[in-house]
């Protein structure tokens, strides 16, 4: 990992082709003698932290096809007098002189990265001077006003990423229908307003096509019925309305479609049965009503469906059973009614089944609840005790003329049948109870203060684990923010990594620190969870109160884009956190009834909540004093070898 600036003394090597230094840690300026390498055709900078001013004279490369400065910090805007370039600011204002003359002095540029900084300003109208331009990335920037609507003079382009900013609508779309080479549309997040333009079923060569994640309004254009090679398309979290055009659903090639989170109406038409090589379904958050349509049965090569948050009724399709790759099947919060089709609880790659909050009936047979999720649905019974499900009824004998002897045959063998199973049941509660109990897990989790959550609540509070929710990695496991769906708790839940070594050991060290301790300057502990997670893997975490202003750390080291606020704190408020600090250590080591030693206080476990009061986290490494080691000074880690009542996560 390269760390420092980029070395001025790179131009003696007048034969230089290709700078590459991108996913490093450089940092300063563009060195301005890079202007003398005539021959560089690829200047890849990005992943980096550079910023500053860019030597304008770089425009005058015109070997160059690769322009990569895409993750850095630069920013600014684009002058008015391209000619000017002597004022030019930043890379933003170098980039987008590229842009502007890059038909004069970049007539070879082909790939133009400028992705995830902060460039402002507009888009150059003369950006399609670079007629050679086969893929341009604008993707999270702060640019502002209209889209060029000239882009149709690149006929090589073939993937566009990003708009810009505010002020655009898709209108510019028209233009590009003179793209005969371009394949992938990637708009999202762009702030993208008004509705689909028809003309963009002109576009007929699309494969991929997302404009996620933006205000769109309206229906969906008919029109998309012509680009016949689409391969992904993505619509979700916009402001769509109407119906679902059975012409999007012709697509013979279509992988992925995704329409989630609008206000689209309806039913789900019989057509989708035609899209044969789909794999990824999602509409779910949406109006659709009526039944799911048994022509899905066709989409033999679905993955993952997800009709959840609509209003479809009527009974689950027995057609279902013929997924038998499905992964993730999700027709949770609907109006569905009837019996679960026992398929579904069969599927050989199964990761995981929502079909909660509906208004299903009968007995279930699932065997793993952590695969499975059937909560809001009253009139189920049976299954195993972690569904907490009512016994199903016994139903009314019928008059058969059966004679009583050989009533009384059935009755023993059952009864002996069920002698046996009953043995067989207290044995394995016996051996589960006995190799609970050889784990050596804490004992606090049935106090009745902590809460009881599942991996299915964790997975689905930080959003399966995303890297969005991700605030912290530790040398054991990752810390994510989530939301508790039963009461919308806010928490901090830390997941060890127990294929690293020691991890293991690390959450029982840190669940018998926090089992008795309790002090306003501790992080306080909500829960903890030991279990498998969907693909049979053991799964351990912590769940903890989250702190909203993060650890000391950062306030005390902050990052380029942080806000600094600490340089404004008075000596007062820099004493209140320490002896915040000093309080919890006090207590840890004085007033414990088994002192603790922390042994890893560092400002990173350091955490502070809406006040800025301080607490003390991650007793990974923590270790315990009885009396006889007080006495003798001889700190020893202690477990308490009892075998506790607890009470797994499931």
């Amino acid at each position: 990992m390269l760390q420092g600036g980029i070395p001025n003394n790179l131009s003696n090597c007048s034969e230089l082709r290709s700078i590459l230094l991108d996913q490093n840690e450089l940092v300063g300026r563009i060195p301005v003698e890079l202007i003398s390498l005539s021959k560089l055709v690829s200047l890849n900078l990005g992943r980096n932290n550079l910023m500053g001013n860019i030597p304008p004279p770089l425009g005058n490369l015109s070997s160059l096809v690769s322009l990569y400065l895409h993750y850095d910090s630069f920013e600014g805007s684009i002058p008015d007098e391209l000619g000017q370039l002597a004022k030019l600011q930043n890379l933003e204002t170098y980039s987008n002189k590229l842009s502007a003359n890059l038909g004069l002095t970049l007539p070879n540029l082909k790939y133009l990265y400028l992705s995830e900084n902060a460039f402002t300003g507009l888009i150059p109208v003369s950006l399609p001077n670079a007629s050679r331009l086969a893929v341009i990335s604008f993707a999270n920037n702060n640019f502002s006003g209209p889209m060029p609507g000239n882009f149709g003079r690149l006929q090589d382009i073939n993937i566009l990423f990003g708009v810009g900013g505010g002020d655009n609508d898709l209108s510019f779309l028209t233009s590009l229908t003179n793209c005969s080479h371009l394949e992938g549309l990637y708009l999202y997040s762009n702030r993208l307003s008004g509705q689909i333009p028809s003309s963009i079923g002109n576009i007929t060569r699309l494969v991929k096509l997302y404009l996620d994640g933006n205000c769109l309004q309206g229906s969906i254009p008919l029109s998309l019925g012509n680009c016949r090679h689409l391969e992904t398309l993505v619509l979700s979290r916009n402001k769509l309305n109407g119906t679902i055009p059975k012409e999007i659903l012709s697509f013979h090639s279509l992988v992925t479609l995704n329409i989630d989170q609008n206000s689209l109406v309806g039913s789900l038409p019989p057509d989708v049965g035609k899209l044969e090589l789909l794999q990824y379904l999602f509409a779910s958050h949406n109006k659709l009503m009526g039944e799911i349509p048994r022509e899905i049965n066709n989409c033999l090569s679905l993955e993952v469906l997800n009709l959840s948050n609509n209003l479809f009724q009527g009974a689950i399709p027995l057609s279902l059973s013929n997924f038998k790759g499905i992964k993730l099947l999700d027709l949770s919060h609907n109006n569905l009614s009837g019996h679960i089709p026992e398929a579904l609880q069969k599927f050989p790659f199964l990761e995981y089944l929502d079909l909660s909050s509906n208004d299903l009936e009968g007995q279930i047979v699932f065997k793993n609840s952590s695969k499975f999720s059937i909560l809001g649905n009253k009139k189920l019974c049976g299954g195993i005790p972690q569904f907490w499900l009512p016994v199903c009824p016994k139903n009314a004998p019928k008059k058969d003329g059966m004679s009583i002897s050989l009533k009384v045959i059935i009755s023993i063998v059952g009864a002996v049948l069920g002698l046996i199973l009953l043995s067989f049941l207290f044995a394995t509660v016996f051996w589960v109870r006995r190799k609970a109990s050889t784990r050596l897990l804490p004992a606090f989790f049935l106090e009745g203060q902590f809460l009881n959550v599942s991996y299915a609540d964790l997975f689905k509070a930080t959003g399966g684990f995303s890297l969005d929710n991700l605030i912290g990695v530790g040398s054991y496991g990752s810390v994510y923010k989530g939301l508790l769906d039963h009461d919308q708790t806010c928490v901090a839940v830390k997941v060890f990594n127990l294929q690293e070594h020691g991890a293991s050991r690390s959450f029982m060290v840190e669940c018998e620190a926090l089992r008795n301790i309790r002090h306003r300057n501790l992080v306080k502990i909500i829960s903890a969870c030991s279990s498998i997670d969907f693909k049979g893997n053991d799964f351990k975490a912590l769940e903890f109160e989250y702190m909203p202003n993060g650890s000391l750390e950062k306030w005390l080291h902050p990052s380029v884009h942080w806000n600094q606020e600490l340089w404004s704190w008075n000596l007062i408020q820099r004493l209140d956190i320490a002896i915040d600090v000093a309080s919890a250590l006090e207590y840890l080591h004085h007033h414990c009834q088994i002192s603790v030693i922390h042994r890893d206080l560092k400002p990173s476990n350091v955490l502070l909540d809406d006040d800025m009061c301080a607490h003390v986290g991650d007793f990974g490494l923590a270790r315990f004093l009885s009396n006889a080691a007080t006495n003798t000074s001889q700190d020893q880690t202690t477990f308490t070898t009892q075998a506790y009542p607890f009470n797994p996560c499931i």
